[in-house]
């Protein structure tokens, strides 16, 4: 005997044309509403009705961030994979990508803006430190596609003889820490520095936060900047860097006052009241093999009392929160690949598509998290979550909220049966060269080839000689 199950679904869409454009259940974070007032607000609807309404263009463009692995023609059949009944057209590759470019970077970016922020609510675990709101900050490189059209603006880095590798683009986020939200980001040719583009982020930053950054951003003139905004920071300094001790503090560390090398009208050295941290800190893996190596940290935080100097060594380790915002987007949305558009305008949106697929991502995470309070975002498997949330798209489920069901959908309840666990174990990632083409290549061999679990001793003690320059990773 043959048993059949029957399962009949009823699909809500928008009407007419609009049907194709939607995000499945992320929708109901990228909602119509949502997309429409930033269309007229940067005057990017269309003046008469086409087969891709500027509404649908900007949801198709954020598919294609959840879908870099597709073709255009294949992200618009998952998009209308739901929708078969209503026998929509099918537009032309060559349509699809004059829409693309009709519609301009503008939405997209306002977009990012808009859903960019803080997500934690007060005194949530691994986002607050002390009453703080940690973020950190740091930047990556994306890969361009190498044509005329893009090296003109981000050119290929320059060996001895020869140009070589992809054009790359330099991208500087700041990420609310245990949540992992993007609260601002911004991008530009590879040329230019970090410390650029990250004094255009601080703008997002208040006195309830803490800033976490690596050495790169020690830089005496940022601090200033930063200081200014009334936010704390906790940044690692590097050998160029010798401070002169004015007051030693129980804890090992001291008080220190760095000053500007540049003399100012009317202002003189400006100088920056900070605390040192030094300490060696040593990692032991499985194997037995050691790390020893010394640690600067400088901070706003004077008060050794209240913030203790190991806490604060502890507390740099969730600066990692950035790289890992970076591999969530780099390996498992992008998969590695070369970003697809040819032009300088289409990177632009792009880029802000992918951060906005991100974000909206993070944001379906944090609602289903916000259910079960003793579950923390660091448990989240983002993998599960893109999936779970591209599954919806292909099905066009739930794209209105449903009043009657539960806060968590279908991505809560994927990403809350594949959790993380509670404690994760300390591990050291294997670390081997696969690109010929890397800076890092004097390192080959020097890391772990395997995965390894390790233990870390921590020594605080003030550096008399100073410290020794750091080597490339």
């Amino acid at each position: 005997m043959q048993e059949k199950s029957a399962i009949t679904r009823t699909i809500e869409t928008a009407p007419g044309v609009y049907a194709p454009g939607h995000l499945g259940e992320l929708t109901q974070i990228v909602d119509f509403a949502l997309v429409d007032a930033i269309l007229e607000e940067t005057r990017s609807r269309e003046k008469r009705l086409r087969l891709l309404p500027a509404r649908v263009v900007v949801y198709f463009i954020l598919a294609l961030a959840l879908f870099e692995y597709c073709s255009y023609r294949t992200v618009w059949s998952k998009l209308t994979a739901g929708l078969g009944p209503l026998d929509l057209a099918i537009p032309a590759v060559s349509s699809l990508a004059r829409a693309r470019r009709r519609l301009g970077a503008a939405p997209l970016r306002r977009l990012f803006e808009t859903l960019a922020g803080p997500l934690a609510r007060p005194g949530q675990a691994g986002s607050f430190y002390r009453g703080l709101r940690t973020v950190a900050v740091d930047g990556t490189c994306l890969h361009a596609p190498d044509t005329e059209q893009i090296t003109w603006r981000y050119p290929k880095r320059i060996g001895d003889t020869i140009e070589f590798g992809y054009p790359l683009l330099r991208l500087l986020v700041i990420v609310e820490c245990g949540t992992r939200a993007v609260l601002a980001a911004c991008f530009g040719p590879e040329t230019s520095g970090e410390l650029p583009y990250a004094s255009r982020l601080l703008g997002c930053l208040d006195r309830t936060m803490l800033l976490l950054a690596d050495a790169n951003f020690d830089a005496i003139d940022f601090l200033h900047d930063l200081a200014d905004t009334g936010a704390q920071f906790l940044v690692r300094s590097s050998a160029r860097r010798h401070p002169i001790i004015q007051q030693r503090l129980p804890d090992g560390s001291y008080l220190a006052a760095l000053n500007t090398a540049v003399y100012r009208a009317g202002v003189g050295y400006r100088l920056l009241p900070v605390r040192v941290i030094e300490a060696w800190i040593t990692v032991t893996l499985a194997d037995g093999s050691t790390r020893r190596e010394p640690w600067r940290l400088v901070t706003s935080l004077l008060d050794a009392e209240r913030y203790p100097a190991r806490e604060l060594i502890d507390l740099y380790h969730r600066r990692w929160q950035v790289e890992t915002t970076y591999f969530s987007i780099k390996a498992t949305m992008l998969d590695g690949r070369v970003l697809r558009s040819r032009s300088i305008p289409g990177l632009d949106q792009e880029v802000y598509a992918l951060l906005t697929a991100y974000q909206a991502l993070i944001r379906a995470a944090d609602d289903a998290v916000g259910t079960r309070p003793n579950v923390a975002m660091e448990r989240i498997s983002f993998t599960v979550l893109l999936e779970a949330a591209a599954d919806q798209v292909t099905l066009a489920a739930d794209i209105f909220p449903n009043a009657t069901t539960s806060l968590v959908g279908a991505i809560g309840r994927a990403i809350l049966n594949a959790l993380w666990p509670a404690e994760p174990r300390q591990r050291v990632k294997a670390r081997s060269r696969k690109n010929p083409t890397s800076k890092y290549g004097p390192n080959a061999g020097k890391h772990p080839q395997q995965t390894q679990t390790y233990t870390l001793t921590v020594d605080i003690q003030i550096m008399r000689n100073g410290l020794a320059s750091r080597q490339p990773r």
